[in-house]
């Protein structure tokens, strides 16, 4: 199978035209039954591993949402997790970058495949100058070595001041032409906003899409996660038990990258906004520009819960783009200290699934693959092992 050719490219999107303007299968009377088990099954997972909270979003578009919180918010003394519960997104968050910048150069605001030197003037007289254009930044392909001064995150350094240190980095590769994946340099996609359009990112993730898809528990930045007492504090493991972690500001200094702060109600608007249910916020154009294959990830080919199945991985923009067992799906996993985070669309099954935790586990990844397989199970009629 030839996979993301032109014609499959263009398939993908006239499918999510069709869901879109309603010429989707009637409601499927087995689904509930599905997912309830499957809530079970990841309720039950979880528990046994100590697991203090998590929440789980799974829509179809042609069934009701399936919302389940699970645990606590914190360890000792916490709040039950509710459908409204903050969790922190980590790089997930991506996500959201890569659908706005999109929807921005939908509607002309922003130019993809313009140099990024013209809207950031630090980068005139650089290595980047001419060729690091913005869809680079957004898709992991600026030529820079993985990870480039996240360390600096950690530290008390501000933001502009950890760009300064990044322009002196020297490039392991032309951009466009190698996979690093990124956090400071994504995160440049905020400063191209505010210079392309003079409103800042926040400003936009705010009026273009949390308000307009009615995401009420959805925000940007430290202080908006704490603003009251709804939201899940985050876990390190012990060598007994779970326990919670201060909430740190580090990573928030690069809010494409990992600012996005999100319940679980939040996260099942975003799916349906994500399999083309709000084509007034995310148009069908928007969707096939973020989701274009940029950059071949072989190193994902070798993810250990998924390998047997996974035949071809890209990232897009904000989002990572897979064939796995023959179906094309969207994916993003997210991981800061404390929590972690996975969130999967499957654009031709019309499914989304989010899975949300306050802890570092990396159970999450078996609850996602296995949600995948027992999905594929369902629609196929064949067990995948």
């Amino acid at each position: 199978m030839k996979y993301l050719n032109s014609l499959s490219y263009c398939l993908s999107a006239l499918c999510l035209l069709f869901s879109s303007v309603g010429f989707a299968a009637k409601a499927d009377p087995d689904w509930d039954a599905f997912v309830k088990k499957y809530g079970r099954y990841a309720q039950k997972k979880l528990k046994s591993k100590g697991i203090p909270g998590a929440a789980l979003s799974i829509v179809n578009i042609n069934n009701s949402d399936y919302i389940h919180t699970m645990g606590v918010t914190k360890s000792r003394n916490g709040q039950k997790v509710n459908k409204h519960t903050r969790f922190r997104l980590a790089s997930v968050s991506k996500t959201f970058a890569g659908s706005l910048s999109a929807k921005l150069a939908a509607n002309g605001l922003l130019e993809l495949d313009k140099p990024v030197s013209e809207y950031i003037t630090d980068f005139k007289g650089t290595v980047y100058q001419d060729d690091l254009k913005v869809f680079h930044l957004l898709s992991h392909s600026s030529g820079l070595v993985p990870n480039a001064y996240d360390n600096l995150i950690e530290s008390r350094m501000d933001y502009p001041g950890i760009v300064e240190k990044l322009l002196s980095v020297k490039p392991i590769c032309k951009p466009g032409e190698c996979y690093g994946y990124q956090n400071v340099m994504f995160s440049l996609i905020g400063d191209v906003i505010l210079q392309s359009t003079d409103k800042s990112y926040g400003q936009w993730l705010r009026e273009a899409i949390f308000e307009p898809l009615k995401m009420s528990d959805a925000s940007l930045g430290f202080e908006q996660m704490v603003h009251d007492n709804n939201y899940a504090l985050p876990h390190v493991r012990g060598k007994k038990r779970w326990y919670s972690a201060k909430l740190k500001k580090n990573y928030y200094k690069v809010g494409p990258a990992a600012g996005v702060n999100a319940s679980a109600s939040d996260m099942a608007i975003w799916l349906r906004a994500q399999l083309g249910q709000y084509p007034d916020v995310l148009s069908l154009d928007t969707l096939a520009k973020q989701t274009r294959p940029y950059t071949h990830t072989k190193k994902e080919m070798h993810r250990r819960v998924w390998k047997k199945h996974l035949n071809e991985a890209y990232y897009g923009l904000g989002w990572r783009v897979y064939n796995y067992a023959d179906e094309t799906l969207y994916y993003h996993s997210g991981w800061v200290q404390g929590y972690r985070s996975d969130v999967v669309v499957f654009p031709h099954l019309n499914i989304g699934f989010s899975l949300i935790v306050n802890a570092e586990t990396g159970v999450i990844n078996e609850l996602t693959t296995e949600f995948i397989d027992r999905l594929f199970e369902y629609k196929r009629g064949k067990k995948y092992e």
